[in-house]
Order: structure tokens, then sequence, then C-alpha cells
């Protein structure tokens, strides 16, 4: 099967002091806020090198399409804020205090793992 890894660009308001937002995240991590069906693991991230070193990502890892999409939705019939899990919904709020943009508006891709082999 194939993971889905969804990368979440993070640009915190300018005003944050980044203590509290890693506060934020540990306390999210201890409400279990980030236990989600076919999660199979999370990363948050800083950048320390590129063009967005300084700036925050979250890397979620999904075990393949289908656990991500009872989630979200299907990439054509995404599912409105509303129908998020409860425990992410909380979450967001928690990181919309946070962020410049509003979390269903920040920068992100979702990454289909590729498993086929090298060809000529």
């Amino acid at each position: 099967m194939a993971k889905i890894i969804s990368v979440h660009e993070y640009v915190l308001k300018s005003t944050v002091d980044e203590k509290s937002f890693h506060k934020a995240i540990q306390e999210a991590e201890r409400r279990g806020l980030f236990q989600l069906p076919g999660l199979l693991g999370y990363h948050m991230l800083k950048g320390i090198k590129g063009s967005r070193r300084g700036c925050y990502v979250g890397i979620w890892v999904y075990v393949d399409r289908q656990a991500w999409e009872r989630l979200w939705g299907s990439p054509e019939h995404p599912k409105e804020k509303n129908d998020y899990p409860e425990n992410w919904r909380a979450w967001e709020e928690i990181l919309s205090a946070f962020l410049t943009d509003d979390p269903d508006e920040i920068q992100f891709t979702a990454y289909e793992e590729w498993t086929g082999g090298l060809t000529d």
C-alpha cells in the first residue's frame, strides 16, 4: 500500500513566541488531538537551510489513500471543515492563534508514495 504524506507549511505571525508555539504542539499531543484513524505518524519540523529557513512544517503520514480520503475527502471532493474529525478541529483552533492565515488556507501538498521501480 502506498502511503500518503501531507506537508503543511506553517507561517507564524511575527508576534508569535516560538516557545509558546512549541508548548501548544506539546499540549495538543497531550490531549490526543493528533490521534486520527489511519495516521501512522507526524513530524513537526523547523527549517534550518533553504528557502523556508526558520519556518515550520507539519508532515503527516497516513497508511494509505483510502484512510486519508476517509478523513479529508478525495482531491476532487474535499470534506468541509465542519466534517473534519473533532480533534482535528480542536487542533486547528489552537493553530489559528499562531498562524498568519486560517489553518484551512495554508500552503500544503499531499503526496502519494511512489512504489514503482525505475525504468529506462
